[in-house]
């Protein structure tokens, strides 16, 4: 069987957030493999974890995946303030004499935006709404790589790491089945602080916003990062719940054009024709509608969401990602891509004076105080029951293969990829019994 059949097998997707199929991704022929170990989100310390205290079995991973593509070279991208880090790593490059290299950079934020990472490590720069491999490289997770190296000794994808940090009595990193409720979660880290919180799920520029409620009903996935308790009146659970019509409006009457989203932008400073103050000034004289009309509006389609723009660069506290999104949605609306460009691309001459130090990032965005953190133990915890979701991943959801009342063991196949489709395998995370079996979701219990 091959790596590439091992992964499907596992059910491996991409574990930064996005959950992209990896045995789609690694059916290709790159010329680089880069692992991005940036954890680029402020607060979140799962990768910086997991090379500390797997780096022998990352740098397997690395080989074994470098073997499969074919790749000439293999860069392990990461910030420099991570010294117990990159001292792990090159002593388990040193013992393996391994060709794997490490490519280090100062900490700023997005440095973990795949987009960005390929130009650090390689000075080419992707083209808008392309991906790495069309200037020949692949961009993998360091968790990925981990869950590769499992896989190859023909280990499934059934636990995640996640932080676990913000407003909690013991902020730490959490190796848990996949399907271990949020509830279980917070009680690992100690519990709440404070009795009525707000829950970024992911990292706090680009996470998703969750009310206390709505976290008490999430459950872990393969893509879950952590989970950051927040107080209800801080800032980013205020920007999260502004609704539609007040971001339009504040847009119309207080936007003074100055351009710092437009000159601070990740992409925009890769050289793209991304220009979020345009898209602003356009907002002002008409409807989300009437915007996605005008030919410039196709470049919303390259904002990548990751908040600079709002959280950082607007001196009047504006929100022009949610802007980009709006208008973004509507262009997917009327099945409109952005279209490939046969063009040069190239970096803007100040892209080295405006990147943003992640320090700076989280202080922005009202999370400043939990920055310093020191994160540095794993506790791992079994829950009696599971509730695994059977769309953790992009492309379709999984065909369950189980049935209620069927004895299952952690690792047996419970969800398939469906037949010719994208998507991803799903295991039992837990050995016990299957007790629903839902559309959405298969509950398993000790």
């Amino acid at each position: 069987m091959s790596l590439t059949d091992k992964i499907f097998s596992a059910g491996i997707v991409g574990c930064g957030g996005a959950g992209f199929p990896t045995h789609v991704k690694y059916n290709a022929k790159p010329e680089h493999l880069i692992i991005n170990a940036a954890e680029c989100e402020p607060l979140l310390r799962t990768d910086r974890y997991v090379m500390c205290n797997y780096a022998p079995e990352i740098i397997a991973g690395c080989e074994a995946a470098l073997k499969h593509l074919g790749a000439k070279d293999c860069t392990i991208a990461l910030k420099e303030p991570y010294k117990e880090e990159i001292a792990a790593l090159e002593k388990a490059i040193a013992q393996n004499k391994s060709k794997v290299k490490l490519h280090t950079f100062p900490s700023f934020y997005p440095a973990g935006d795949e987009q960005v990472m390929v130009y650090e490590v390689t000075g080419k720069v992707v083209p808008p709404a392309a991906i790495p491999l069309e200037v020949g490289c692949v961009v993998s997770n360091v968790a990925t790589i981990l869950a590769i190296h499992d896989a190859a000794s023909d280990k499934p994808f059934t636990h995640k790491f996640l932080t676990m940090t913000g407003e909690v009595a013991n902020p730490t990193v959490l190796r848990v089945p996949l399907g271990t409720s949020f509830a279980d979660c917070l009680a690992q880290a100690g519990g709440a602080n404070i009795d009525d919180y707000f829950v970024i799920n992911g990292g706090p520029m680009m996470g998703k916003p969750l009310t206390k409620e709505q976290a008490l009903a999430t459950t872990v996935t393969k893509t879950t990062s952590g989970y950051i308790l927040l107080p209800k009146d801080s800032r980013l659970p205020s920007l999260h719940q502004t609704p539609v019509e007040h971001t339009i409006n504040r847009a119309k009457a207080a936007c003074i054009q100055c351009t710092y989203c437009t000159e601070l932008c990740p992409r925009h400073m890769l050289g793209h024709p991304i220009e979020p103050h345009k898209m602003m000034r356009k907002i002002a004289c008409g409807s989300v509608e009437a915007v996605a009309e005008d030919a410039e509006a196709l470049n919303a389609l390259l904002c990548c969401e990751c908040g600079v723009c709002e959280l950082f660069a607007c001196p009047m506290g504006l929100q022009p990602r949610k802007v980009n999104a709006l208008i973004k949605q509507e262009l997917g609306k009327r099945g409109i891509r952005y279209p490939k460009q046969e063009k040069e691309y190239a970096a803007d001459a100040n892209r080295e004076y405006r990147k943003i130090p992640t320090k700076r990032a989280a202080n922005r965005a009202g999370v400043g105080k939990y920055y310093d953190y020191q994160i540095k133990h794993c506790k791992e915890f079994e829950p009696n029951g599971v509730c695994i979701s059977l769309r953790q991943h992009i492309g379709a959801p999984s065909e369950a293969v189980v049935s209620v009342g069927d004895s299952v063991s952690c690792g047996q196949l419970i969800a398939k990829c469906p037949d010719g489709s994208l998507g991803a395998n799903i295991h039992a995370s837990i050995s016990g019994t299957v007790k629903a079996v839902e559309s959405g979701s298969i509950r398993i219990e000790k």
